[in-house]
């Protein structure tokens, strides 16, 4: 599927019309009819053929979706006059029903997540209309949230999301990438946590994530190349100081990266052991949204930095 670049499109383009700055708080009806359309053009409308009573394939993704969503929403079903024939029942339209009538923004982004989620498991199975490009698809979505405004991306399986497209495509992004790596698997799982946290506002969970997707993404190196740490006691400075010692930063860069050790130990791991990582007692503890931006966007270059050094070692 191929994103039509129409006139006024290019019109809004041109005169600058798009958001510069993200809100997080709607999807706006227009993106949500483009985003329904989406999911009409690739996974299909689930009609069953009466005659034969024929099971189109992308019926079984698409029940398997609705149910998910009911488990996950903890409702009987989706809509007020579901048929007791299971096959009266059209699920996509029955989701998208209740996608475009929902108004909670976390729900919505569960149905557009978990929807891209099952057209890209069916685009792995032909369909009547072909084969579905996954990337295409993501693409398209993404672009639409941008246009609109609407500060979340789909990227790596998940919704998360973005304060600045700059930093999302330049850090984050890479960082993604990079971590899909099966051997930075358990980095990557925390990276997302904290993304997710991050997105529901449990800033200090999303700190303490950020420290261990750094931490584990240092270990998985060091484990690789059997560099001596102790693995139980082993704290991020020491981790840090451990892959310089083994020249992971090359020796000649020393001065720069001594510079980078210090921005690293006091950005990541200082901001979570003073804010998230220990016991508030009888004070509550605020952690600033700015600061846990900061601190994601540095993870995110920390890990793109690690993971690309390491390459150049292979």
């Amino acid at each position: 599927m191929a994103i039509v670049d129409l006139f006024h499109i290019r019109q809004k383009r041109i005169r600058g019309e798009y958001p510069d700055v993200y809100q997080y708080e709607d999807i706006p009806e227009q993106l949500k009819n483009k985003i329904v359309n989406i999911w009409r053009e690739t996974i299909g409308r689930d009609r069953v053929a009466y005659s034969q009573r024929t099971i189109k394939p992308n019926r079984e993704y698409l029940k398997s979706c609705y149910i998910a969503l009911c488990k996950g929403f903890g409702v009987l079903n989706l809509g007020t006059n579901i048929s007791n024939d299971e096959y009266d029942i059209i699920y996509l339209d029955v989701i998208t029903e209740h996608f475009l009538y929902q108004t909670n923004i976390d729900e919505m982004l569960s149905v557009i997540e978990l929807m891209t989620q099952y057209t890209e498991n069916f685009s792995k199975e032909d369909s009547e209309v072909g084969k579905i490009d996954i990337n295409e698809v993501v693409n398209e979505l993404n672009q639409h949230f941008r246009e609109h405004g609407v500060g979340y991306q789909y990227e790596n399986g998940q919704i998360i999301r973005v304060d600045s497209e700059f930093i999302h495509s330049e850090a984050v992004k890479p960082a993604l990438q990079l971590l899909s790596n099966p051997m930075y698997k358990g980095a990557q799982e925390e990276f997302l946590k904290a993304h997710e946290h991050y997105r529901h506002g449990r800033y200090d969970s999303a700190l303490t994530d950020c420290l261990k997707a750094f931490e584990s993404t240092m270990k998985i190196i060091l484990d690789k190349h059997g560099w001596e740490y102790d693995k139980n006691r082993d704290t991020a400075s020491k981790l840090i100081n451990c892959c310089i010692r083994n020249e992971l930063i090359p020796k000649f860069w020393t001065d720069h990266f001594t510079s980078l050790n210090n921005i690293l130990t006091s950005s990541i791991p200082t901001p979570r052991n003073k804010l998230s990582g220990h016991g508030k007692g009888n004070k509550t503890v605020e952690v600033p949204e700015p600061l846990l931006q900061y601190v994601l966007h540095m993870t995110a270059s920390t890990i793109v930095f690690l993971v690309k050094a390491e390459e150049t070692l292979n």
